[in-house]
């Protein structure tokens, strides 16, 4: 099945207006053959090397054979528990790729001490571990492999037969590992980190946790040929249209799974987007929604909404405004890929770079290498720590009045950011929050799990337009997991991302307030209160 989408309303008008405009431009031609100029000047260098994932589906044929023997190896010396250490890209695509097929990934894409040594307590006797990075710098994901080696050689495994290496060739990651003896895939180096879905960064860690990599790849190889030609039905230049060539622009997009057979599409549809096109004061915000998010029923006039259903050309009608997409997997991940690169150019934006990112990792390194204890809290009230950046904080020292101020600086077409520094599978619930605010402020509300979304989301939320406020949760983890042969652990590593991020966030005039909270559910609970 390849992709269907149904658009009405404003979306229907652009999909009208722009979609003969990017045919007559020839757009999906060039993207395929990798023309540069496609995106200006400015971006021509950027987009010169970062145009491969095009062709993914071709070029990663000849790497299934590879993962599938390496899984038959691992499986018959009783290896069968995969951890994925990624960040970003390296850890949404695959998430969404084996929770689709149904298939056991354990995803680390955090830093918080408890997340990571809840991973390092799994089956270490049947574990094998991707690390992927594609600078092969990435703090987390060497700070991941240190970890994992070191636990791997105390149990009197030789961690060089149970960490496989996913890296750009030539990386410092690259190199290292081919000298200590790693398995090492490369994947293709003009492929960026949010595009690389369909390539090693995707298939590896799916295939050893054992996704059937030939279907995907034929389901994104069956929507190839409709991306690639320059017709009005081509459903990369018109979800493309859709996302941003409406009138007004509907800058915040609203993605919710309403009978989709993919799971957790969405979140990695956010990155995709978010890091492509929030740059220069520009860029779309994708919104995760659930079923009865408020949003929903908001008809605010800057959001669009776009459901992924079962099927989009049913009898059903589509809800006024909003807009249907269906397809397979694999077709949905190239689709969503091409759209973005369209949306980037009808913007005026390079997808390809994420300029702002590197900041927030700078600032996190400045603490990082500065040992002094994080700055005392503006008032403590009910076990709950708070702190704020670029927010005057109120006279009355209690969250509720902290919370108060921080909305109040939400503009009439501004976007909540929460920030959750917190162990992911542990807390789950706290999610519930996204949608308890969205309903208090009438406005689109994004959850992301820190430091995961510094990766993805981050990019929008310091490049694009200024009209955000972010609420950071974090608490005080009551154990650490030393790094070896660094001078911190993941304790001080979350805290300094987390700081970091917040006085990049001010730096650009947003809003922040951070809260660190004392008994996680307790206060979550609280917090859910006092949005209501």
């Amino acid at each position: 099945m390849t992709v269907t989408i149904a658009a009405t309303g404003a979306a229907a008008d652009a999909v009208e207006r722009v979609v003969p405009q990017l045919v007559s431009d020839g757009v999906a031609g060039a993207i395929t053959a990798q023309d540069p100029t496609l995106w200006g000047a400015a971006a021509e260098a950027e987009s010169a090397i970062r145009l491969g994932w095009t062709e993914a589906v071709a070029v990663s044929r000849g790497i299934v054979d590879d993962i599938e023997a390496l899984r038959e190896d691992l499986a018959e010396k009783g290896v069968d528990h995969v951890v994925l250490c990624g960040m970003g890209g390296s850890s949404l695509a695959p998430e969404v790729i084996t929770k689709t097929y149904g298939v056991d990934l354990v995803v680390l894409d955090s830093t918080h001490p408890e997340q990571v040594q809840a991973a390092l307590d799994g089956p270490l006797d049947r574990t094998v571990v991707v690390v992927s990075s594609k600078s092969g710098s990435t703090v987390e994901t060497d700070s991941h492999k240190r970890v994992f080696a070191a636990a791997f050689e105390a149990r009197g495994i030789d961690p060089t037969g149970r960490i496989v290496i996913v890296t750009d060739p030539g990386s410092p990651l690259d190199v290292s590992a081919r000298a200590d003896g790693y398995r090492v895939f490369n994947a293709d180096p003009n492929v960026g980190g949010r595009y690389s879905a369909l390539t090693a960064f995707g298939l590896v860690p799916s295939g050893l946790a054992g996704v059937d990599l030939s279907q995907l790849l034929d389901e994104a190889d069956a929507a190839a040929l409709g991306l690639a030609i320059d017709d009005e039905d081509n459903p990369g230049l018109v979800l493309g249209a859709i996302m941003a060539g409406t009138r007004p622009l509907k800058d915040k997009l609203g993605i919710v799974a309403d009978g989709t057979h993919i799971v957790g599409f969405a979140d990695w549809a956010e990155q995709l987007i978010a890091e492509s096109t929030g740059k220069d004061g520009k860029g779309l915000l994708p919104v995760v929604l659930e079923l009865d998010a408020p949003e929903l029923d908001d008809d605010a006039a800057d959001v669009q909404i776009v459901r992924l259903v079962k099927d989009a050309r049913a009898t059903h009608e589509v809800n006024p405004g909003e807009v249907e997409i269906a397809g397979s997997l694999g077709a949905q991940l190239l689709t969503w890929e091409y759209a973005t690169a369209v949306a980037g150019r009808l913007l005026g934006v390079n997808p390809f770079d994420q300029p702002d990112v590197e900041a927030a990792k700078i600032a996190a390194r400045a603490l990082i290498d500065d040992l002094t204890p994080p700055a005392p809290p503006a008032f403590d009230e009910g076990g709950i720590e708070v702190r704020a950046a670029g927010l005057e904080l109120p006279a009355e020292q209690t969250v509720d009045a902290a919370l108060a101020a921080l909305l109040d600086a939400l503009p009439a077409n501004g976007y909540v950011s929460i920030q959750a520094y917190l162990d992911r599978p542990a807390n789950p619930e706290l999610e519930q929050l996204r949608g308890a605010l969205a309903a208090r402020t009438g406005r689109p509300v994004t959850f992301g799990w820190g430091p995961r979304f510094l990766h993805s989301t981050g990019q929008y939320h310091k490049g694009g337009p200024a009209n955000g406020v972010y609420l950071q949760l974090l608490d005080t983890p009551t154990q650490d997991v030393v790094i070896p042969e660094r001078p911190f652990g993941f304790a001080q590593l979350i805290q300094a991302q987390a700081a970091g991020d917040a006085s990049v966030l001010a730096d650009h005039g947003r809003p922040v307030l951070t809260l660190t909270l004392g008994d996680i559910r307790r206060d979550g609970e609280r917090l859910r209160g006092l949005s209501a």
